[in-house]
């Protein structure tokens, strides 16, 4: 049996409550770059979408060529399939008139359909498992959809449902204590309670994005994007780098 040392390296960060402070943060970052782009440049939903894709698909490879986990290029891998998820949701939202009901349940059948063959080919869908190349695309692929259906998720919520970025916040928020409560308290499935938080932590920084730049008139603070986008850029990069962030623990 091959020995600790033989077996790859894990590509991802463990999950602790700074995993969980520097997501929330890129989730937020990916609504307000995301409408930086397509909104304040004026280059549309489509053009942003590429833009964000070419991104997302040099992020992957590069992590995918790294042979070990590194913190920055792990969260630039996040932040851009935040970005990118930000923009194809609204140019499927908007763009395409599918709506924020329509795009959220093809996200949300997307995202099922990518776990079940993740789950049929490898066995586990488990973030602990991400130590080869074929995991590691399914546990992308897995995660750009997540962050897509958030963005609609977070918009149909403040948007349709009525609720506003406030009560849309609230929601999502209230939805994650529920899922702390359950790690804590119950024998859940931890690969389970960490894909559901994964998926709502999205919509969260959806709405708390959309509450900093929107306009008054719309509820949201009217910030700009770009200095939203800074100053959340800076507190990523000051957690990233004065927390050590280790990789994850095959045991744990």
């Amino acid at each position: 049996m091959p020995s600790n040392q033989d077996q790859p390296l894990s590509k991802v960060p463990q999950v602790t409550l700074l995993f969980w402070i520097v997501k929330i943060a890129a989730t937020t970052l990916g609504e307000t770059g995301g409408d930086a782009v397509s909104m304040s440049m004026n280059l549309g939903y489509l053009a942003a979408t590429a833009i964000f894709a070419a991104a997302f698909i040099v992020a992957v490879a590069a992590q995918i060529r790294s042979g070990r986990f590194h913190p920055l290029l792990y969260w630039a891998t996040i932040l851009a399939t935040t970005t990118v998820g930000t923009t194809l949701a609204d140019f499927a939202d908007r763009s395409l008139g599918i709506g924020y009901a329509g795009g959220t349940s093809l996200l949300l059948s997307l995202l099922l359909l990518s776990m079940a063959l993740w789950h049929r080919t490898l066995g586990t869908v488990s973030a602990d498992s991400i130590r080869t190349p074929q995991a590691e695309m399914f546990y992308w692929a897995t995660i750009m959809f997540s962050q897509t259906l958030g963005t609609a998720l977070g918009d149909w919520t403040a948007d349709t449902a009525g609720l506003g970025y406030a009560g849309g916040a609230m929601v999502f928020g209230g939805l994650l204590a529920v899922i702390v409560a359950l790690y804590y308290r119950t024998a859940v499935s931890r690969t389970l309670l960490f894909w559901s938080a994964f998926v709502i932590t999205r919509p969260l920084g959806a709405v708390v994005g959309d509450f900093l730049d929107k306009p008054l008139s719309d509820g949201g603070l009217a910030l700009s994007r770009y200095s939203a986008s800074a100053a959340l850029l800076a507190f990523m990069l000051t957690c990233i780098l004065l927390f050590r962030q280790g990789a994850a623990d095959r045991n744990h």
